[in-house]
């Protein structure tokens, strides 16, 4: 009995934001300096009354129609956001109802983000090699523009919002999910954080700007990100943790057809990149019409690599997430 990903799909809000608009609400930053830094050209941006719950349905949706499931057929749901619509209930709950699950699916949140879409996998792996489910939804959703300070250009030239949706199924036979890497550093919480809005008002972990520092009117809500902790971070733990991926899977680089890490900026990637010495024919990127969706980059990337031809069946491909917690995980997928 194995765990395999059958189908992704996806889906982005209509509302868009670009460089061009952002170049004219700060004009010392020109379209081509945006892109350049980014990698980013688009946005696409939650509406006022648009909430992760409807982005993954959205997502789900999309992904039973372009691949003709039966939402009957699922039999667990796994829904990763760190922009849940409420305390309680679970967003999973509210995306059950929505997509017409069987009331005898399993259905539970995991609160991740940039690492999020490998935990959700390696969930659903154990899950079915378990024999506690056969074919389960993998959901991630994200708004965090919600949470962006309107006047700190540092994120929001770089995040955008979006879901996507993964069937994982058994194949029956073969491990097709392999040599899954976790890793946690919660030391770096305040590299990446948002912390004011839930239960604990901020005191304890203060972010190492604030928004005086930045000069910025603060709403007590801003999400704030230390862009060099997260970087220096990213370089300290992404080559060990190939190297450890390669190790389980019995693989060498060369073994890999395709990598496709966490998108969080044209910059960072094409650093890791070079570092780790893909070919760039092999290290896909995709997040010029999308940006930085968090949980979602990777299976954004994925649909995107399928549809373009740079993913194909029998292909082995690493998935690598990085970021907020700090936490990472990755795998080796044969597609």
């Amino acid at each position: 009995m194995g765990a395999r990903i059958a189908a992704v799909d996806y889906f982005l809000p209509d509302a868009v934001l670009t460089n061009e608009d952002l170049s004219r609400e700060f004009p010392e930053w020109s379209v081509e300096k945006i892109s350049a830094k980014t990698g980013v050209d688009r946005r696409h941006i939650s509406g006022p009354d648009e909430f992760s719950s409807d982005l993954a349905i959205a997502a789900g949706r999309a992904l039973f129609a372009s691949h003709d499931i039966d939402p009957q057929s699922i039999d667990y749901l796994i829904v990763c956001t760190q922009s849940p619509d409420y305390y309680l209930p679970s967003t999973a709950c509210i995306v059950q109802d929505a997509l017409g699950l069987p009331t005898s699916a399993g259905a539970t949140d995991i609160t991740l983000g940039c690492s999020g879409y490998i935990y959700g996998l390696g969930l659903a792996k154990g899950l079915i090699e378990s024999g506690q489910a056969k074919r389960i939804l993998v959901i991630t959703a994200d708004t965090y523009t919600k949470f962006i300070n309107p006047a700190d250009k540092s994120v929001r030239t770089i995040f955008g919002d979006g879901a996507a949706a993964t069937l994982v199924t058994d194949d029956g036979a073969a491990d097709s999910i392999t040599a899954i890497t976790y890793g946690t550093d919660g030391a770096g919480a305040k590299s990446l954080i948002v912390p004011n809005g839930g239960l604990r008002q901020g005191a304890a972990i203060q972010p190492k700007s604030d928004a005086v520092v930045r000069e910025l009117e603060s709403s007590g809500y801003d999400l704030y990100m230390d862009g060099p902790d997260i970087f220096n971070f990213t370089l300290r733990v992404v080559p060990g943790t190939v190297d450890e991926i390669l190790a389980k899977a019995g693989a060498e680089l060369d073994d890999i057809d395709l990598f496709v890490f966490h998108q969080a900026n044209a910059f960072m990637l094409e650093h890791l990149r070079k570092k780790l010495g893909v070919p760039a024919d092999r290290f896909f990127v995709s997040l010029a019409e999308s940006g930085n969706t968090v949980s979602s980059t990777i299976p954004i990337a994925l649909a995107d690599a399928e549809r373009t031809g740079a993913l194909k069946p029998g292909m082995r491909v690493m998935l690598l997430g990085f970021g907020v917690g700090l936490s990472w995980g990755g795998l080796v997928a044969t597609w």
